[in-house]
């Protein structure tokens, strides 16, 4: 279990540039004293830093004594540039450069916490990043391409045109014909089972958006050190506070005994 820790220092806005060259929003949740490692935060689809799911469990590793830094991809939130530039493979390039802010503000050793189709693209970018020691994936897919589901109305169109705007979770998207030709490009399922890091598996039973199976299959996928973490009574966002709070927790003992 985690021991209790002083409440961590208020947090820090920051800025660096992503892969397609726009300026990427982020914000850092600095320990209250000298941090013991850091964590980088890997969102879900059309989704962003902001999301509760991201700013709870970035509390909760700051106030354990980790440096977090959740951020916006390219074309989300606060970040720069166009949507129609976001795929799987920007968002590897988007985490990379987040790796390497916080190697310049002095932060390491790193560990890679992604949730959703972030924990697909955190599987990817881990292998090039040198100061990962740990991974961490929250409601992930077992490969990129599961998300096209959600496209499946408008794939059409989207052949046709080039892009074409999609409605996912209410909101307008403009998904380009590269977002779905880099999901089917993407083997996430090599790079599991190559990854010589510890990985934690967090997946919710009854997820309704990515079912539990496909945690099964990244934890099948992958090599020792390894874990998994069906969480009860919980949905694809954590949205119960009990539940987020059970997890962070668990997320917090993973690093502390791997980072």
């Amino acid at each position: 279990m985690t021991e209790p820790h002083a409440a961590p220092a208020d947090t820090e806005r920051l800025s660096f540039v992503g892969s397609t060259g726009a300026s990427l929003a982020g914000v850092l949740h600095p320990p209250a004293g000298e941090a013991k490692g850091s964590v980088l935060l890997s969102h879900c689809f059309t989704c962003g830093k902001d999301l509760h799911t991201s700013t709870r469990l970035a509390r909760a590793l700051a106030t354990a004594g980790y440096a977090a830094l959740r951020f916006d991809f390219t074309g989300l939130g606060e970040s720069e540039g166009d949507f129609t530039d976001h795929t799987v493979a920007s968002n590897v390039g988007d985490l990379t450069r987040a790796a390497t802010a916080l190697i310049e503000r002095g932060y390491g050793p790193c560990g890679l916490l992604g949730h959703s189709l972030g924990g697909a693209a955190a599987l990817l970018a881990a292998e090039r990043l040198k100061t990962v020691r740990s991974v961490v994936v929250l409601g992930a897919p077992s490969q990129p391409a599961h998300v096209r589901h959600l496209l499946a109305d408008a794939e059409g169109a989207i052949r046709r045109e080039g892009e074409a705007v999609v409605e996912i979770a209410g909101r307008p998207f403009p998904i380009s014909e590269a977002f779905l030709d880099d999901l089917e490009a993407c083997d996430t399922q090599g790079r599991i089972a190559a990854l010589d890091r510890p990985l934690l598996v967090v997946h919710a039973v009854d997820d309704a958006v990515v079912p539990v199976a496909e945690g099964e299959r990244i934890f099948a996928q992958a090599s020792q050190p390894k874990g998994f973490w069906p969480v009860l009574g919980g949905d694809h966002l954590l949205s119960d506070r009990t539940r987020a709070a059970t997890v962070a927790e668990l997320v917090v003992d993973w690093f502390d005994a791997t980072l």
